[in-house]
């Protein structure tokens, strides 16, 4: 019994290293791609006055947590299986 947990949570450990190191080369590689607009969307609240500037990207957010909630349901959809 105790052997199927550490297991698992052996997978579960290698399944977050590559992701991580997924995430890491996205990120790296961000500076090169186009920015697709994030940040700048329709809704996205950006005041600019004399001596400073305030961004604050809802729109992008709400699009952003969506994405990942897809993603991760999709991902425990298929460790069920």
């Amino acid at each position: 019994m105790s052997g199927s947990i550490h297991l698992q949570m052996g997978r579960l450990l290698v399944i977050s290293g590559v992701a991580l190191v997924v995430l890491g080369l996205i990120v790296m590689a961000g500076a090169r791609l186009p920015s697709l607009g994030l940040g700048k969307l329709p809704g996205d609240v950006a005041f600019r006055g004399k001596d400073f500037q305030f961004n604050f990207p809802i729109v992008t957010c709400l699009i952003l947590s969506a994405a990942v909630t897809a993603i991760l349901w999709v991902i425990s959809l298929l460790a069920r299986k």
